[in-house]
């Protein structure tokens, strides 16, 4: 990006919560569901296991079932995996949560809002320019690059677009690692 010495400023975007499922409710019609704490239930019928990842609708509280596992056989399970889901483990819930084709077979997407935060240092990039800010995603939280930015350093969007130099698109969403300069104002 740039060959001058610069100052490297490490960000870190964490879940804070689960996210919201944004899925129509049966009854109500609402479109926001939660885990709540996080609850599997496993039924056998014999040596197939199936497995659903419960969830409430927020308006109603109804309770759905997110189907994790279909007709799997017993000894396809990992001891482990299949004690967490037993245990309600919640490490689990979170993982199979934001698993991408969990969500695609149960036709859900997930509501970011209000469930991460920006972890930044205490030291502003106002000391020395450039300064390069390395963003990773302790958890993939989608978010736009241009919003991230503005949000960490207290700019305006139009702000961010002329005084930062970024790796990636600026207005693409991304939960991947990025890096770029914020050069100095005007």
């Amino acid at each position: 990006m740039s060959s001058q010495p610069h100052t490297v400023l490490p960000w870190v975007v964490r879940r804070t919560r689960l996210p919201l499922l944004s899925s129509r409710c049966p009854d109500c019609r609402s479109e926001s569901a939660t885990t709540g704490e996080g609850r599997f239930r496993v039924n056998a019928n014999g040596k197939l296991l199936d497995v659903w990842l419960l969830v409430r609708c927020v308006s109603c509280d109804r309770t759905s079932k997110l189907t994790v596992h279909e007709r799997a056989k017993v000894s396809s399970f990992d001891p482990a995996e299949l004690h967490g889901y037993h245990v309600n483990d919640p490490e689990l819930v979170a993982s199979r949560l934001l698993d991408p084709l969990l969500a695609r077979r149960n036709h859900f997407t997930l509501d970011w809002t209000g469930a991460w935060r920006l972890d930044t240092p205490p030291t502003r990039p106002d000391e020395a320019w450039p300064a390069q800010v390395e963003v990773t995603f302790a958890d993939p939280v989608p978010v736009r690059p241009e919003r991230l930015i503005a949000h960490g350093l207290d700019l305006s969007r139009n702000q961010v677009l002329r005084r930062i130099k970024c790796d990636i698109p600026l207005r693409r969403t991304t939960s991947a690692g990025f890096t770029f300069l914020v050069m100095a104002g005007d």
